[in-house]
């Protein structure tokens, strides 16, 4: 089966705001562009834009839209710069019940919007 996920955006009301959330968080910079009146800062996996961080006036961030999950090797650090920088944790680290499926979390980035990591072990 080819990959299913195509691209990711992630809402945000205060898209200054976010960008700097997302870059502290995962401690990486996110390419930029702006187009009329919309504006994305780019989540990039090997040189090809997976993601964005995405402003337009009828867009907005939601705790209850869809949740999106990214993979990391630990989660603990990221939860910790995800409150150093104003997020909050709504899920701790929690081992998932299907036996080695790893462990996942979630959290209320700067905007309100809800996402989640996971962690294969």
């Amino acid at each position: 089966m080819k990959t299913l996920i195509a691209f990711f955006e992630i809402p945000a009301a205060d898209f200054t705001r976010a960008v700097d959330f997302y870059e502290f968080v995962w401690e990486t910079k996110l390419p930029l562009c702006e187009c009329e009146s919309e504006k994305m800062a780019f989540f990039m996996e090997e040189g090809e834009a997976v993601g964005a961080i995405s402003y337009a006036s009828d867009f907005l961030p939601s705790p209850h839209g869809v949740l999106i999950h990214f993979q990391c090797d630990n989660a603990e650090p990221l939860l910790q710069r995800v409150v150093a920088k104003g997020g909050r944790i709504v899920i701790p680290v929690t081992q998932i019940e299907a036996e080695g499926r790893g462990h996942f979390a979630v959290f209320a980035d700067c905007e309100g919007n809800h996402i989640g990591l996971y962690t294969q072990h």
